[in-house]
């Protein structure tokens, strides 16, 4: 790979002036930039995360370019995670990376694990959808399903919500979203938790309804839990019993194999008396070259 332009571009004017906020700088997976479809670059300051999908061959000269375009020395660490390999090892190939890392979206506070582990703990692309909860949250009470480290909820508090309900079979990623919670200043008593499966769990789910706001953003394919393509209907079909008459329901999927069509088809199925509203929009630097291959959000209209 011969690193260069649109990479050098794009971080150049990135770090050109100063950048509070986490988000995407480079989205070489959408595919608008051949040559580049393996390398994403994120952003959580002080730190900048690679994620790569097939080897570099020049791992120095990618870590001097991103320094050659820190004009205004706001990076301390470049961390370059292995995404082709097991587990998804990383490497620090500069500075080193603080214990704890808090970052800013949507003026919210968020703990990330740059390089740790498969996924940091917040999803940028979603930043929309944080801002579009934080306007229409208000006095509702929210389910957020395969809730990962909480964001969502915590953009939901931030707009008003009386309550949330977060549904996630990881205990771990549970706890990480309580303690996003409390660097938001959110106190526990709005907030359930239910650290389970999703479809053995429906009647703790059912415990803390009816509910006005569900948001339903599994993942893709997690072995042994949950497949979109099977399983999404499913969720889906339980909703009426869940909801209030008149509530919204987010449904977000991030499959390059499954189109809006897909989702708009689970509704018509298993809901048909739901009306379609919207499609929310993602956060723009997770541009993609062929439509239908990224995040689909989209809102509906229980009746």
């Amino acid at each position: 790979m011969t690193i260069s332009n649109p990479l050098s571009k794009k971080l150049t004017g990135f770090f050109a002036e100063p950048q509070p906020e986490a988000r995407r700088l480079f989205h070489g997976r959408g595919k608008s930039y051949p040559g580049f479809e393996h390398l994403c670059v994120d952003w959580f300051k002080p730190v900048v995360l690679v994620s790569a999908w097939q080897p570099v061959d020049d791992p120095e000269a990618l870590k001097e370019l991103i320094l050659a375009a820190d004009s205004t020395g706001q990076i301390s660490a470049i961390v370059f995670q292995h995404r082709y390999i097991n587990q998804s090892p990383a490497d620090t190939l500069f500075g080193e990376v603080p214990d704890k890392v808090i970052v800013k979206a949507q003026g919210l506070r968020f703990e990330v694990h740059p390089g740790r582990r498969q996924n940091a703990g917040l999803f940028l692309d979603t930043g929309p959808l944080r801002e579009w909860l934080m306007a229409n949250s208000e006095g509702k009470n929210v389910l957020n399903l395969f809730a990962y480290t909480c964001a969502l909820s915590v953009a939901a508090l931030a707009g008003g919500a009386s309550s949330v309900t977060n549904v996630d079979m990881s205990k771990p990623s549970i706890e990480w979203g309580m303690h996003n919670h409390m660097l938001n200043g959110q106190g526990t008593k709005e907030i359930h938790n239910i650290p389970h499966n999703l479809f053995k769990s429906w009647g703790r789910v059912h415990q803390f309804g009816r509910y006005d706001l569900v948001i339903i953003d599994p993942p893709t394919n997690q072995r042994g839990s949950f497949n979109a393509e099977k399983n999404y209907k499913s969720v889906v079909r339980r909703l009426p019993k869940l909801c209030n008459s008149g509530a919204t329901v987010i449904a977000a999927l991030n499959s390059p194999f499954l189109d809006e069509g897909f989702l708009e088809s689970v509704f018509t199925d298993e809901l048909p008396g739901a009306s379609f509203e919207e499609w929310l929009p993602v956060a723009p630097e997770f541009e993609e070259s062929e439509a239908g291959k990224g995040l689909k959000i989209a809102r509906f209209t229980l009746v």
